[in-house]
């Protein structure tokens, strides 16, 4: 509830003019002198809004003020004075009727307002009030969160004010730290706090105010501290519909993929540096195909932690609803998410699970498809898009036209030399243990046709095995062959499959790696790929 009786906090900073609060002001300042008898502020930030308020009323002092809220009563804006003992919207909307009539100029703010967003009595009161107003030159304002019944909103203009920019929150992070650099270490320069309001652009000025107290009150601020910021902001929007976010640690690596990699740190500069100013625009994303088992989704959780970037999962499956205008709804509510959320990496797994066409297509996909396109062609926050898939083939073509995505890469199976890289790995990781190098060769050739994740999987069962047996020594080479030649892998239980997928990848995506290489069936594939587990 908005309280304005209250001191303010000892915290609390004066407001920053900035770009967007002008802009604000300026319009309902013209609305309120053009006497438009409704002027419907849409926000979720009524303390900045009471600001631009206080300010308007200041400045012309000829235009008297007066605001109702369910906590306070009825109110003179200025003095802050209680103008009604009885606190109900009834006998305020009676007072502002009869003040409409006393005088002229009057003006009466309305927040806390229910049953406005659609036909209602309480709507349709409001309807009458704002005709009355309009008879004697009063004007009513309305503080909605959300959208008002159309009956109404069109009986005046609206206006909304927007959540702080990245310009705005860098004023009230340098104005924060500038204010405590005498009491506290602030190793912050410059760069940092720009850094800083990128990590909190989606969030409310109070919000972000909330965040950088709690961070101050540790007594110093460090550069390490940054990453702090990323994990105040997911507990601010908690659950959130179809978007997971994925803990990260320092151990995700991916080798042998140089075109991905080279195109990658060339992008990084991009997500990382403050464009404002400029006419360039952060990267869209990119679409990672290819054999399954292959690190696809490895490789999205590569770039999250190279970038240093938050990384959130989308899922597919949990934004189809069994509603009408459910799934609609959960992918807009997932995405305008992803971008308060930014500047992060939106991993979406299995893209064709969602999104995939066919002779049985639903409207709900088409619109979910346009949906999907229209954001992804629009947005210009700094989200950056990781979309796996298996089965591309059954994505629509407007999803994989030039411009939608900056990239499409294809991942292929490992070769020999990639394999002898991953099962080192891979006994270090489950075994603590080196094996042979001959022995690792010979595991290198049975290994054909095996993805990363098989030969991941069958290491993971030989550590398992030392555990059951209590022992930590390896157990015998022919027992380790034995393992890897019970593998039945992807290529080999599904080879038509396969050769599907390399055939799409061959002739319309980007090799992920740089060298092409034959195939055991002599057909070209793209080589180049090794996952560091």
């Amino acid at each position: 509830h908005l309280r304005h009786r209250d001191p303010p906090h000892p915290r609390t900073r004066t407001i920053i003019i900035m770009p967007n609060y002008l802009e604000t002001t300026e319009i309902i300042t013209r609305y309120l002198k053009a006497r438009v008898p409704l002027i419907v502020i849409k926000s979720t930030e009524p303390v900045r809004v009471f600001s631009i308020l206080r300010t308007i009323s200041t400045n012309i002092p000829s235009l008297p003020f007066f605001y109702y809220s369910a906590a306070d009563g009825l109110r003179e804006l200025a003095s802050n004075q209680l103008v009604l003992e009885d606190q109900s919207l009834a006998a305020a909307l009676d007072q502002a009727k009869t003040m409409f009539k006393a005088r002229r100029n009057v003006n009466f703010i309305f927040t806390e307002i229910d049953h406005l967003d659609s036909d209602t009595p309480t709507a349709r009161h409001f309807c009458q009030m704002v005709r009355i107003a309009e008879e004697y030159q009063g004007a009513i304002i309305l503080l909605a969160d959300k959208p008002v019944w159309s009956g109404l909103a069109r009986l005046g203009m609206s206006v909304t004010l927007d959540l702080p920019t990245t310009e705005e929150i860098f004023e009230l992070v340098s104005g924060m730290m500038k204010g405590h650099s005498t009491a506290i270490p602030v190793e912050w320069a410059e760069s940092d706090m720009r850094a800083a309001a990128e990590i909190l652009t989606g969030i409310t000025e109070a919000e972000v105010v909330n965040v950088l107290a709690t961070m101050l009150v540790k007594g110093a601020i460090r550069a390490e501290d940054l990453a702090e910021l990323s994990r105040f902001k997911d507990s601010i929007f908690g659950e959130l519909t179809g978007i997971e976010r994925i803990r990260l640690d320092d151990n995700y690596h991916v080798g042998g993929l140089d075109n991905l990699n080279a195109w990658l740190k060339k992008r990084k500069a991009l997500m990382k540096t403050d464009l404002s100013g400029t006419r360039l625009h952060p990267p869209k994303g990119i679409l990672l195909c290819g054999v399954p088992g292959c690190g696809k989704s490895l490789s999205a959780k590569n770039i999250a932690v190279q970038w240093e970037l938050p990384l959130y999962r989308l899922d597919m499956g949990a934004i189809l609803g069994m509603y009408v205008g459910e799934s609609e709804q959960n992918l807009r509510e997932a995405l305008e998410t992803a971008e308060r959320m930014a500047p992060c990496v939106l991993w979406i797994d299995e893209i064709e699970k969602g999104l995939a066409t066919g002779s049985g297509d639903s409207s709900v996909t088409k619109r979910l498809i346009g949906q999907f396109l229209f954001w992804l062609q629009e947005s210009q926050a700094k989200v950056f898009i990781v979309a796996t898939a298996n089965d591309v083939s059954t994505l629509p073509p407007e999803l994989l036209r030039k411009g939608r995505f900056d990239e499409i890469f294809f991942v292929d199976l490992p070769t020999e030399t990639e394999r002898t890289d991953i099962i080192d790995l891979c006994f270090w990781k489950y075994t603590n243990h080196a094996i042979p190098s001959h022995l690792v060769a010979e595991l290198a050739e049975v290994s054909e046709g095996f993805a990363g994740s098989d030969i991941d999987a069958v290491v993971h069962d030989i550590g398992s095995e030392m555990l059951f047996n209590n022992t930590t020594e390896l157990p015998p080479s022919d027992y380790i062959r034995s393992q890897f030649r019970n593998v039945v892998p992807f290529s080999q239980t599904n080879p038509e499959e396969l050769a599907a997928i390399r055939d799409w990848g061959r002739h319309r995506a980007v090799p992920a790696g740089r060298t092409i290489a034959d195939s055991p069936d002599n057909n070209s594939v793209f080589a180049g790929r090794t996952i560091v587990l």
